[in-house]
């Protein structure tokens, strides 16, 4: 039963995630400014290291002079997440998910509470992966209204960052998350894992890209890539990387509603 209902959710997902194969990061946000994790820190030098919307605080780090990257994954949760949030328990690391709304956040919310509980970042990537630069601002405001409705049911808070389906924004986008109290997030690593299920490539795809201040793009939907992330993780802290939430990497900073942050 449990493989019937991944390979349902992998169906489903492929096709609503599968044009992002042609997407690169220099065209997503395409027409909009962009803060990096470096800026955003440099906006407020001082500040405390700020709280998320997880469920949880996390011990300050600061990433002006620790090498940081930050792990986020998009379209779940799914029945490959709580083998994921096994995996992050033991290397003790905390990621940022960027959750979907229907089928997902409302069909698996005990998975929901559980990744808030272990103090991972909870996030809002719309309810039904629509292309958001294609629908009206009433459209995209219900895309991500539901969800942010969905996950405070399940943890109490309203996620404060959000990430376009395929990275695609604009000026409609920026005016309903900043009503919303949602900062847009990008990436700067991706592993393409929905074109794969190739756990070895995946994570060399990942290792090829990592940066200092970046953000690793997954999708834990796909069978390649949990296996994939215990390995990711060990490589890159013997290459000296601390691993963070988004708002981790942008604090003292902390997100601000509308802005689009991108390595």
């Amino acid at each position: 039963m449990l493989k019937n209902t991944a390979r349902s959710i992998r169906t489903r997902a492929t096709a609503g995630l599968v044009t992002a194969a042609a997407l690169t990061v220099a065209l997503a946000g395409c027409g909009q400014d962009s803060t990096s994790p470096e800026e955003a820190r440099g906006q407020a030098v001082g500040k405390t290291t700020a709280k998320g919307s997880g469920g949880g605080s996390h011990s300050p780090v600061d990433c002006a002079t620790v090498k940081c990257i930050a792990l986020t994954f998009d379209a779940g949760p799914g029945p490959h997440t709580p083998q994921l949030l096994d995996i992050l328990k033991e290397k003790k690391v905390h990621a940022t998910f960027f959750l979907l709304g229907k089928r997902h956040v409302d069909t698996y919310p005990e998975i929901v509470r559980r990744a808030a509980a272990e103090g991972h970042e909870i996030a809002n990537h719309t309810w039904t992966h629509q292309r958001l630069d294609q629908l009206k601002p009433d459209e995209i405001r219900s895309e991500l209204d539901r969800t942010q409705q969905a996950v405070k049911a399940l943890t109490g808070r309203e996620p404060t960052l959000m990430r376009p389906p395929q990275g695609r924004t604009n000026n409609d986008v920026k005016a309903v998350t900043e009503e919303l109290g949602l900062s847009q997030v990008l990436w700067s690593a991706t592993a393409k894992d929905y074109d794969t299920t190739d756990s070895a490539l995946i994570q060399k795809r990942i290792l090829d890209q990592a940066g200092r201040d970046g953000i690793i793009l997954l999708h834990d939907i796909y069978d390649g890539t949990v296996p994939a992330v215990p390995g990711i993780i060990d490589e890159l802290r013997k290459r000296g990387y601390t691993f963070v939430t988004v708002p981790q990497l942008l604090a003292p900073g902390t997100p601000r509603p509308g802005t689009l942050y991108r390595p």
